[in-house]
């Protein structure tokens, strides 16, 4: 068995279930265990605890209760926005726009769409990772119906102006969904200041359980479910519930309210002790995304001359993710840091480091410490020029 390393710093990827929310979830394993759809005093329980976690999570992205639909995480989510918008307003048109960098959940979707006749754009970011509001604007055609641009992205953070692409979309009366998975509990996130009419987000990013997130779908909008088998959650999701999720959910999402602005300037703190240190210690060190614009946790580098995966293998200790997208047949650079103009050398070598509420300013400095060492050996046994 691969022994677990001593230091998580992959928050992007997963979080740690916050204590606080396994303990809130427990009592829904064991006591008040029923159907929330059952109409007995068990169901009934469990629907008040659902409805209270619907509220809570509503809430926190300052929509109505009755605009959140359950799901089972974000790829469900972001599935379900596409292609439920995609069928249910065809009729409009059939393009829907999107960005080079979006997380695969919405990439393959839009790829799954063309195959069904629907046409797709793709747009391109700048070195920051960032799309341009005015090709966006340009690329919305009268048969556009759809435009999905992610709020924060999943490698190198970036946070794009949705605000200003949602007033965009609403002058063009186009729909705009964005899976702000990355965002919620770490930003402030607001669907009415955002101009979004649907917005993907899951608990498994904001130190809840894993398998369930949520949609948000504005009111008025419709979608045609893509799953089918008793009509839950409005008709837009079939499926039983599952309750102690669903709590853990709520739980995660009122802790995030309480403590996302400690949080965050925790987060920023360490990034840059950990961006500090790594660049004092190791030359040629690349930065990845923009220095400020990003998530307060994210710090995505490249060092020059290093292999990330050999990187990954040799930092035992540290757990963190390579830029590069692993296939069966070979190892690729990373798609988000290629559509960023980063070069193949350099996003070979990237490393993503996701700061999380868990983490300490102590674990920084060790991670500079053990970083430095791999790199330099790893730079050693590089052949001379």
């Amino acid at each position: 068995m691969t022994a677990r390393p001593a230091i998580y710093l992959d928050n992007h990827a997963t979080t740690r279930t916050d204590p606080r929310v396994v303990e809130a979830m427990l009592a829904y394993f064991t006591e008040d265990f029923g159907n929330a759809a059952s109409v007995h005093g068990f169901g009934q329980r469990a629907l008040s605890a659902v409805e209270a976690a619907r509220e809570t999570i509503a809430g926190l992205v300052s929509a109505t209760a009755k605009e959140i639909i359950f799901t089972s995480g974000a790829t469900e989510s972001n599935n379900l926005a596409i292609k439920g918008a995609a069928a249910m307003y065809r009729r409009h048109g059939n393009h829907v726009v999107t960005s080079a960098i979006e997380h695969r959940a919405v990439l393959d979707p839009c790829r799954r769409l063309e195959q069904q006749g629907f046409r797709a754009t793709y747009l391109p970011v700048d070195r920051f990772g960032l799309i341009d509001p005015d090709e966006l604007a340009n690329a919305i055609t009268p048969q556009t119906i759809l435009v999905s641009v992610m709020l924060a992205n999943n490698e190198v953070g970036a946070i794009e102006p949705i605000a200003e692409i949602g007033a965009i979309c609403r002058r063009k009366k186009v729909l705009l969904h964005t899976d702000a998975t990355q965002a919620v509990g770490k930003i402030p996130v607001d669907v009415e200041a955002l101009n979004v009419d649907l917005l993907s987000l899951s608990a498994h990013k904001m130190y809840g359980p894993k398998g369930v997130g949520a949609l948000y779908v504005r009111r008025g909008v419709r979608l045609e479910p893509i799953l089918d088998g008793g009509g839950h959650e409005r008709g837009m999701r079939s499926g039983t519930l599952p309750v102690p999720s669903v709590v853990g959910f709520g739980k995660a999402c009122e802790l995030c309210v309480m403590e996302m602005e400690r949080d965050a300037e925790r987060c920023l703190a360490m990034r840059r002790c950990l961006h500090d240190g790594l660049t004092a210690k190791i030359g040629d060190v690349t930065l990845n995304g923009h220095p400020e614009g990003r998530l307060p946790g994210n710090l995505n580098v490249s060092f020059a001359g290093v292999n990330g995966e050999a990187l990954l293998m040799g930092l035992k200790t540290i757990a963190v993710s390579s830029g590069s997208a692993c296939t069966s047949a070979s190892v690729e650079p990373s798609y988000v840091l290629r559509a960023m103009g980063v070069p193949d050398e350099l996003a070979h070598a990237s490393i993503r480091f996701g700061i999380g509420r868990f983490n300490t300013m102590e674990e920084m400095t060790i991670a500079v410490d053990e970083v430095a060492r791999v790199v330099r050996r790893l730079r050693a046994m590089q052949p001379a020029l």
